[in-house]
């Protein structure tokens, strides 16, 4: 587990030089336990208490970084079981299972899926980030090619999953600068796959039939100085997978045996033919607890919601999502549009946006920063009243963009009218409905240009 604050403080120099950017050591040790600062920002810590501090707090599962054409996946670094107990740190990555027995357009089709199946909700981007590459044709040049396509054709990390020593070492050769994660290394194989995952600094997936096996797997490849691993229990159905998947979990967590303290790989793709049943399974792998799962092919029907599940179960209990503020155009607006304003809680703005779209109303969206809160508790909180709403529409420039001064607000806020007026002289203020679902039928009644 992670040291606590006043644990981590024994290792500090207590110069309380404020170098670190907080006033005081017991400060900073206090954020390095919240998970809020690096120890890196400290110049005067010892090489000693930073080897006992990195050694001491690392988390119970490693944190694995597996690259990309674009910023790297990171894997694993879970410190709890259930999310309420802290949050969960990152996000399974999703792959799709290329094989180099199939022809050349579906090769085409399922890597351009990695690009097209991008969706942007609630202020994040959603997308797979991983290529799964199947040798079945039992030529090294074929998944050689293969691997050399995944590469330039698409920024996915790369998975080989290849247990033929010949075939692992063409296409990671190929695809070498991606640094492509090696699937798998067994107890049969390990004599002939382990030493390319060493020489080319690659990870690696672990694979055995029961947890056991897969601890003496991982022990092995320690010893030799493999470190970034992944762990694969062989389980081809929903009810041993999940088992597995809790099993591990709770042995790193609670009773903190190293040798399967790692992120793991699952396999719906390999549970079942039915794309969403697939699916299902692949979203009960997401929650517990995979960090890599591969899925036949990407379907929008069954990639976007179950990327949305993966968005909601980690994203940080303990903090609001939010979007960033500024004004949003809608529809195309143009300088007669609506302008409406509201919160930047990231629901609150999904809500209203996608409301006024379903409107097909041209309309100018102003979105203010409080903080991840909604409109009634920004309000309550002093965030989202009549003097810094008025500060915002001042600066944000959408005076600029409308000949018209007119602005609606949401109706909770009804109260702030009148202070937004002597704020705001020159400006209309009117009182929009409670409910975002009346916004049609609020502007087709209202509002005239």
């Amino acid at each position: 587990m992670a040291l606590s604050g006043i644990e981590i403080f024994k290792y500090l120099p207590k110069t309380n030089c404020g170098k670190c950017g907080v006033p005081t050591c017991l400060a900073f040790a206090m954020s390095l336990a919240a998970g809020k600062a690096e120890l890196a920002a400290c110049p005067f810590v010892s090489a000693e208490s930073k080897g006992k501090l990195e050694e001491a707090s690392a988390p119970p599962i490693r944190p694995i970084s597996i690259a990309t054409g674009g910023k790297p996946l990171k894997i694993g670094g879970e410190t709890v079981l259930y999310r309420h107990e802290k949050r969960f740190e990152n996000p399974p990555g999703l792959a799709v299972v290329i094989s180099d027995t199939m022809s050349d357009t579906e090769i085409g089709r399922r890597l351009r899926s990695l690009k097209e199946y991008v969706f942007n909700r609630v202020g994040a981007t959603l997308k797979p980030e991983l290529v799964t590459l199947k040798y079945q044709s039992g030529n090294p040049g074929a998944y050689a090619a293969l691997a050399h396509r995944a590469r330039t054709e698409s920024d996915a990390g790369i998975i080989l999953q290849c247990e033929d020593v010949d075939g692992c070492l063409a296409a990671a050769e190929a695809c070498a600068e991606r640094k492509p994660v090696l699937c798998a290394v067994t107890a049969a194989n390990f004599d002939l796959v382990a030493p390319i995952a060493i020489d080319m600094a690659l990870p690696v997936v672990a694979r055995s039939n029961d947890l056991d096996g897969l601890a003496e797997l991982t022990d092995r490849l320690v010893k030799l100085g493999v470190r970034d691993i992944i762990l694969d229990s062989g389980a081809r159905n929903l009810k041993q997978a999940l088992a597995d998947q809790v099993a591990i979990r709770r042995l790193a967590l609670m009773k903190k045996f190293r040798l399967l303290g790692y992120p793991a790989i699952t396999f719906p793709c390999e549970m079942t033919g039915d794309l969403l049943k697939e699916a299902l399974i692949a979203s009960v792998m997401v929650a517990k607890y995979a960090g890599i799962i591969v899925l036949s092919d990407f379907k929008g029907e069954t990639l976007f919601p179950l990327m949305v599940a993966r968005m909601n179960l980690y994203a940080d209990p303990q903090r609001p999502q939010t979007t960033a503020e500024g004004v949003y155009e809608i529809n195309g607006p143009d300088e007669n549009s609506p302008v409406a304003i509201t919160c930047n809680f990231s629901l609150t703005y999904f809500i209203v946006s996608g409301e006024i779209e379903n409107t097909r109303v041209p309309a100018h969206l102003l979105i203010k920063d409080t903080e991840g809160l909604s409109v009634m508790t920004a309000w309550a909180a002093g965030k989202f009243g009549a003097d810094n709403i008025a500060g915002f529409i001042k600066k944000s420039g959408i005076a600029d963009k409308v000949k018209h001064r007119k602005i609606i607000i949401p109706g909770y806020i009804a109260m702030e009218s009148g202070g937004l007026e002597e704020e705001l002289p020159g400006w209309e203020i009117m009182v929009g409905p409670r409910e975002a679902a009346h916004l049609l039928s609020f502007l087709k009644t209202n509002w005239k240009s």
